[in-house]
């Protein structure tokens, strides 16, 4: 599937030249409920000065008419002037008006116009998500983030359906509610059709439209700030099966509180006339901040019941997206280098307006164990890349929705905060948006408005923190009189030591210490920075904080003594309150501090940055996993913050089915089981451990059986636990775990698929029937993968359900992998070949540390006694030609894979 990557010097070249003043669209959706008919008739007219006498538009479609300035292309130029992505414009004016009409492709991607057809009632629901470059796919357009224009949308669609867009409806006749149109009968009878209004100026990737028998709910928020009497319409979409799942009141007031919250801190009002929000099946991303129609993804409704990490990661989103109406919407950028200025600060501020303005007020804390470790991993593989990346063209810009991206520039943002107050930073962004309203903005423009507000040399900042890669790694030592944290500490140092890649790296750090002494429980004064007193009897309090700047330039390898510490006793925890982004490398007693006494820290905060540290050593191969496994069962029944709980778990999860050599798994995984299963009989009905608990259960079952009747009563109601959910995503994933044990069989995925006919269920039979540990069922479901018959959502349940097995059972493919990916990336779409790409590596192979062997054999290469290492190097080595992005993915794989070797071979034997 080649074609056209827009590049960087053609969208700068084409924005030269172009003033987009209008585009009028035209669509045809009446033939979508028929699976048959691929394409939708789409028609736009473009109102546009040039420049230069030639320009062209970006389409992936049929093209069947075009027209330049009233001048009808004869067939024979229009057949030179299409190719794969691209209609080439010559002849232009100063003022020109183009008209197009073909056909563009329904999607089983979600890229473009997505179809899906409801497994339960068969309706057909449309939408469309296009970041950075899909909404070529629906309509031909300047499709670049720095040509905005005011969009008007008329949509003809079946009878029936809901249809809606970025504005209101255009006024005919009665009044409609606000975000769908008064439809008519248009000439030629066939469905209805739907008119709006024109948009504000937005770039063509913020366009959007729904359309299908949506379920919706109306509501509308008032502005609370005095003063200020903004008004608007708000909406919730969902479809028609999904309406009992769908929390409406939840969900508006938790919009009401974003949108006080936001217009007050930027003291500016939402500059979009209403707030629409659809949750969509099959979707690929958490959220996309289309203006007037924000689309969500429809698994933050969460059929078998939210727990309380679930409903905070679906607030931290709802408000993620709302921060984008101003960093991404008002304000846009230029081109792909800067989409840290819009996702950063809207990771950020996702996290900031849930602490401030949420029940979720340990949004921070979630952040810190959660999405900062995505940003380890991603800046510590050898693609990583600075937060301003250099994006040459728009096939890097889709790889760089990264760790990097948002969690990386949200951790730097949060640095930048405490370096020059959170004040100076708001009233910066103010200035901003006031300045570049309805235009695009670079790094150099925020870093101006920065100074302004802030009188601190942000630019150094910006150098030291944007234009460079990878984390500082600082070592902690901690020396005592004697072992324990009881014992008073002698010495207490910072060691910075730069970065992996450049040891010579001295970036500016701003962090703090805190010591956690023996809880005094007869004490009424406490740390006021602790919030609350600790409250169960061993536990630690936060006895003293010590902030430490580490200033740009601090040779590495000098020591910053800590004397505040000297003669103290108790834990000591670096980078508390997680101010600061750094790999931070802890001493013997550190470590082992943390092991024993993590459960005993007073706050979620303390926690989640404990638990952040021991990951982190696990990941660096400092720490064994089997460590980390065990005090995850030491700990984890003292975790109250839900975040962290469900964190922990899967960590352990992968701790053992990844890095935890083969030989020992069996007996760790039985540990585990055990302890999970003893929890979750005892666990609260109804609570968020149970759920937790329930779910890990499930992953557990499928490579160890020791609960494999107990798990079937549970299924077939001869067993329950109170308060628990049997919803079919658990009931599946359970029955995966049967499957893939050997416990279960076909006629149970038959019984239970005759259950209901829910997309979870249908993600959940397409994992179960993968899982199955037959040579028979691992080929039908890698044909199956091969082909192109599988919307996204199955292709990724059908990968992972395969990926369950004995090594045994799939070392047979581990050659073919190699030989299909340059057919699958030519074939598919860039996100349904990275699906395969990344889902199908070999990485359920056994795996082999460095050996004699491999050191006999002359290889220089970490990991070079691994198989699937040296089949990854001799892919990357044969295929220099091979596209960049495909490259790169797996050189990533093959980061992690090498990772994988090393912490294996450095856990006891």
């Amino acid at each position: 599937m080649s074609h056209y990557d827009l590049t960087r010097a053609d969208a700068a070249a084409r924005s030269r030249s172009l003033t987009l003043q209008g585009a009028e669209v035209e669509l045809d959706l009446t033939g979508a409920p028929d699976p048959a008919i691929a394409t939708f008739p789409v028609r736009i007219r473009w109102d546009f000065t040039c420049a230069a006498a030639s320009s062209f538009l970006d389409f992936i479609g049929d093209v069947h008419r075009l027209e330049i300035n009233g001048t009808a292309v004869s067939e024979e130029a229009l057949a030179k002037a299409v190719s794969p992505g691209r209609i080439e414009l010559t002849g232009l004016r100063e003022r020109n008006t183009v008209v197009v009409e073909g056909s563009g492709y329904y999607s089983r991607s979600g890229e473009g116009l997505h179809r899906y057809t409801d497994p339960e009632d068969g309706a057909t629901y449309l939408y469309t998500q296009y970041e950075p470059t899909d909404a070529r796919r629906v309509v031909p357009c300047f499709d670049q983030p720095d040509l905005r224009c005011p969009w008007t949308f008329t949509i003809t669609a079946p009878r029936g359906w809901s249809v809606a867009s970025n504005a209101l409806p255009a006024p005919a006749g009665e009044s409609a509610a606000a975000g769908a149109a008064a439809p008519r009968v248009p000439e030629d009878g066939q469905g209805l059709l739907h008119r709006f209004t024109a948009t504000t100026p937005i770039p063509s990737y913020l366009t959007a439209v729904l359309a299908g028998p949506y379920h919706r709910v109306d509501s509308v928020w008032t502005s609370s700030t005095k003063g200020r009497n903004q008004t608007l319409p708000l909406t919730l979409w969902c479809r028609a099966s999904m309406a009992r799942h769908l929390p409406a009141e939840e969900l508006f007031d938790l919009t009401r509180a974003g949108l006080d919250f936001y217009t007050d801190l930027f003291d500016l009002e939402l500059p979009f006339g209403s707030y629409g929000q659809a949750f969509v099946p099959e979707y690929n991303l958490g959220a996309m901040e289309n203006p007037g129609l924000v689309t969500l993804t429809e698994d933050y409704l969460f059929p078998d019941g939210p727990t309380a990490q679930q409903r905070a990661g679906r607030a931290n989103t709802v408000l993620h997206e709302m921060a984008h109406m101003y960093f991404g919407d008002l304000v846009t950028i230029r081109w792909w280098e800067d989409l840290w200025l819009k996702e950063s600060f809207a990771e950020f501020m996702g996290a900031y307006a849930s602490a401030e303005a949420t029940e979720f007020r340990s949004a921070w804390a979630g952040f810190a164990v959660r999405r900062k470790a995505w940003a380890y991993r991603q800046d510590a593989l050898s693609t990583t890349h600075p937060i301003v990346a250099d994006v040459p063209d728009v096939a890097a810009a889709k790889q760089n929705f990264d760790g990097i991206t948002y969690a990386k520039g949200a951790a730097a943002l949060k640095q930048l905060v405490a370096f020059v107050g959170i004040e100076a930073f708001v009233e910066a962004c103010r200035l901003y948006f006031r300045r570049h309203a309805w235009g695009s903005a670079e790094l150099a423009d925020f870093l101006a408005v920065l100074e302004e507000s802030s009188a601190r040399d942000t630019r150094a900042w910006a150098r030291d923190w944007l234009s460079t890669t990878n984390a500082t790694e600082i070592d902690v030592v901690i020396e005592r009189e004697a072992t324990g944290i009881a014992s008073p500490i002698t010495r207490a140092a910072l060691i910075p030591q730069g970065t992996a890649q450049d040891p010579s790296s001295a970036r500016a750090h701003h962090l703090a210490v805190g010591l956690y002494s023996p809880a005094s429980h007869d004490s009424a004064s406490h740390d006021s920075a602790s919030h609350s007193p600790a409250s169960r009897r061993g536990d630690l309090e936060r006895s003293r904080r010590i902030g430490v700047d580490i200033p740009a330039g601090h040779e590495p390898g000098r020591a910053i003594d800590l004397p505040g510490l000297v003669g103290s006793a108790g834990l000591v925890l670096v980078n508390d309150d997680d101010l600061d982004y750094a790999q931070y490398r802890l001493d013997p007693d550190g470590a082992a501090g943390l092991l024993e006494h993590l459960g005993d820290l007073p706050q979620p905060m303390a926690r989640a940055v404990a638990w952040s540290h021991l990951w982190s050593m696990v990941r660096d191969a400092r720490l064994d996993p089997d460590d980390y496994i065990g005090a995850v069962i030491h700990h984890i029944g003292r975790e109250t913050e839900s975040v962290i709980f469900e964190t922990a778990l899967e960590r352990a999860l992968e701790a053992l089915e990844h890095y935890l050599p083969q030989r020992h798994r069996p007996e760790r995984r039985r540990q585990l089981t055990d302890f999970v299963v003893t929890r979750l009989r005892a666990a609260a009905p109804g609570s968020d451990e149970q759920t937790a608990l329930a779910r890990t259960f499930g992953h557990l079952l499928a490579r160890d059986g020791t609960y494999a009747q107990w798990a079937e009563a549970l299924l077939r109601g001869t067993e329950a636990l109170p308060g628990l959910r049997l919803g079919p995503a658990l009931r599946w994933r359970l029955l995966t775990g049967l499957v893939a044990s050997g416990h279960a069989g076909d006629s149970w995925i038959a019984l239970e698929s005759q259950r209901d006919a829910s997309r979870e269920a249908q993600i959940g039979r397409a994992r179960t029937l993968a899982s199955r540990p037959t040579q028979e069922a691992k080929e039908a479901a890698w044909e199956e993968i091969l082909g192109a018959e599988l919307s996204n959502d199955l292709l990724t349940a059908t990968i992972m359900g395969f990926q369950l097995g004995e090594p045994s059972l799939l070392e047979p493919y581990r050659d073919r992998y190699f030989a299909v990916l340059a057919g699958q990336w030519a074939t598919r779409s860039i996100g349904m070949a990275t699906r395969v790409v990344t889902g199908l590596y070999p990485r359920a192979c056994e795996s082999a540390a460095q050996s004699e062997e491999a050191d006999s054999e002359g290889a220089d290469s970490e990991g070079a006694g691994d198989a699937v290492v040296r089949s990854t190097e001799a892919w990357l080595k044969h295929h220099g030609d091979a596209p960049g992005a495909l490259r790169r993915l797996l050189a990533e794989q093959l980061d992690e894979r090498r990772r994988l070797v090393r912490i294996q071979a450095c856990a006891r034997s």
